[in-house]
């Protein structure tokens, strides 16, 4: 029997208009602007043992500067060069920066993922073609790419690879694609993958689970609700558990390594062995720290959670400014450091109005 507790916090708000008038008052003076990002819309975030902090910048069609910067005293420095940003075509050039990870080793690993129009979070757009991915991991000493994964034997038709973890323990990376709805796991010797757990019911939306912000659902001009499967994922710093939850899903999973890494398991010997930590939040990203505990990013109510490790999901930072929190890094200096995305109030979700707040931003907040 499961022995985590469970809670939901329904969230209701009114209202139909997504605006600085009707959006709640929340404020926190915990909550610290690291860098404002102008109009370029940071995803991925991720901190280095030292406190380097580094943001990529997918190509989403609005401004678009560089896929990938290290924060620098608020500025943004090209990384790993100047060269692989302004590239457009050839060996070294970012598709569109999806995630960032540092692992425990130190290295930085870039996810470079540009889906086809099948593969969105969305949902299938019935429009044919392949996606671009690929992995890169970058040594923070010398700042030099050591190699490359190209996901050769990945159905690039389908796929939306969208949040990576490295395990360097058992020499594994293990990505969301809520394309697929499935965990892929990528051998970090071999280059091979195995996609797992596939449009299983822990790695796929809610049916019928629309997201809803401040009483208006998140719906483009034919009706269509955004709805993305298994999305945000957390590896434990001991390498041992891994977290995972569709953004429309109430449910946080894990599953522990060992399993994942077991090539002799079957999806439904894999699904017996996923744990139900107990219904969360609607969630984009997921991280751990040292401690045990797992940040939730919490978009519908403006605010970030955690789950201790006795299983209490507690509210770490809630404040108006946070318009759908995305991507986490934990730094050594007792901060958490993400991004907000701002999707909710992108055009496609308000009838052809863009409804964003400028400058996007990085923020950080003291960890529990």
């Amino acid at each position: 029997m499961n022995k985590w507790l469970y809670a939901l916090f329904p969230v209701i708000f009114s209202g139909n208009k997504m605006n600085a008038q009707t959006t709640p008052n929340y404020h926190s003076e915990r909550l610290e602007v690291v860098a404002d990002l102008g109009e370029y819309q940071a995803i991925g975030v991720s901190v280095s043992s030292a406190n380097r902090l580094f943001v990529s910048f997918p190509r989403r069609g609005g401004k678009y500067r560089y896929g990938l910067v290290e924060i620098v005293n608020g500025r943004q420095l090209p990384y790993p060069d100047e060269a692989w940003n302004n590239a457009d075509s050839g060996e070294k050039f970012f598709y569109s920066v999806q995630d960032l990870y540092v692992d425990t080793e130190d290295f930085l690993w870039v996810l470079d993922s540009k889906p086809a129009p099948a593969g969105s979070i969305s949902g299938d757009s019935g429009t044919a073609g392949e996606g671009l991915f690929k992995l890169m991991k970058i040594n923070l000493q010398t700042n030099e790419v050591e190699r490359i994964y190209r996901f050769e034997d990945l159905d690039k038709k389908k796929s939306a690879l969208n949040d990576v973890r490295v395990d360097t323990q058992r020499r594994l990376a293990y990505l969301s694609d809520p394309g697929l709805a499935a965990i892929v796991v990528l051998d970090l010797q071999s280059g091979k993958t195995r996609t797992v757990l596939s449009r299983s019911a822990v790695t796929s939306a809610t049916p019928g689970l629309a997201i809803s912000y401040e009483g208006k659902e998140m719906r483009n001009r034919e009706g269509k609700p955004f709805q993305s499967n298994v999305n945000g994922i957390a590896l434990t710093r001991d390498n041992r558990y891994f977290y995972f939850k569709p953004i429309n899903h109430y449910a946080l999973y894990r599953i522990a390594t060992e399993y994942l890494a077991d090539t002799g398991l079957s999806d439904n010997d894999l699904l017996k062995k996923v744990e139900n930590m107990g219904n969360t939040v609607i969630t984009h990203g997921l991280e751990a720290d040292t401690n045990g505990n797992i940040y939730l990013t919490s978009s519908a109510d403006y605010s970030v959670k955690y789950m201790s490790p006795d299983g209490v999901l507690h509210t770490l930072v809630q404040d108006k400014r946070l318009l759908w929190p995305d991507s986490f890094g934990v730094g050594s200096d007792g901060y958490l450091y993400f991004s907000c995305a701002q999707l909710q109030r992108e055009a496609t979700w308000n009838e052809g109005h863009n409804l964003i707040e400028y400058p996007f931003r990085i923020y950080r907040v003291k960890l529990p």
